[in-house]
């Protein structure tokens, strides 16, 4: 497919944050905008599914109500619908402007979820992603790994847990590997972090790995 945007090259950066359940994306994702911005670069934090104000509806429809209220397949599609308007009214135009953009999950999670999880084709939710996101794909994605039941204790402690949260330890398990998977298949986009530390340890790792891949190798 062709460039997914009519218009300038890119001049911003794309940086996505994977993982299970209580890993810490979203504190990650924050401090990783701060830590940006003190070093001179523009930057946004966003999420998925949400992001923009349709795909914050979709989030609704996807993360409330029953674990089984939804097959993989429609939950593949929601997702996906989100993104597309994720990409079109917030990341794609941040990206021309030259900020850099943070995202808490992308199309990543798709295909762990929905594909490692679930048990949907993976090649469907490759096509999906043709359809809906076209040639196109972040700078660098950071894993964010922790054992299972590590991760399910810290999202339980938030409170209020979603649909996903409430799935079986079978189906975080399978996640999991899905996610390992995933970074090694793609070790040119994906690097796993250990997140079983503290938030500054954690946050540390993220940062070095930023300033090797992106920052101080020109990119930035």
């Amino acid at each position: 497919m062709g460039q997914p945007w009519s218009g300038p090259v890119k001049q911003g950066r794309l940086i996505t944050f994977e993982g299970g359940e209580g890993a810490g994306k979203s504190t990650q994702t924050r401090r990783l905008v701060d830590w940006l911005a003190a070093r001179g670069i523009d930057a946004v934090a966003t999420r998925e599914p949400g992001g923009a104000p349709g795909a914050e509806r979709i989030r609704a429809l996807l993360i409330e109500g029953a674990p089984d209220q939804w097959d993989a397949r429609a939950e593949a599609l929601l997702h996906f619908a989100a993104r597309r308007a994720h990409l079109v009214e917030t990341v794609w135009p941040a990206l021309e402007r030259g900020t850099w953009v943070v995202s808490d999950r992308f199309a990543d999670s798709t295909m762990a979820y929905q594909g490692y999880g679930m048990g949907l084709d993976r090649e469907m939710i490759v096509r999906l992603y043709d359809l809906t996101v076209g040639d196109f794909a972040p700078d660098l994605t950071l894993i964010l790994d922790l054992p299972v039941a590590e991760g399910l204790a810290r999202a339980a402690a938030r409170g209020g847990a979603d649909r996903y949260e409430r799935m079986g330890s079978d189906f975080h398990e399978r996640l999991r590997a899905g996610y390992l998977d995933i970074a090694r298949r793609t070790p040119e986009r994906c690097l796993v972090i250990d997140a079983t530390g503290i938030a500054d340890a954690v946050a540390q790792s993220v940062h070095q790995a930023v300033a090797e891949r992106l920052v101080e190798d020109g990119r930035g």
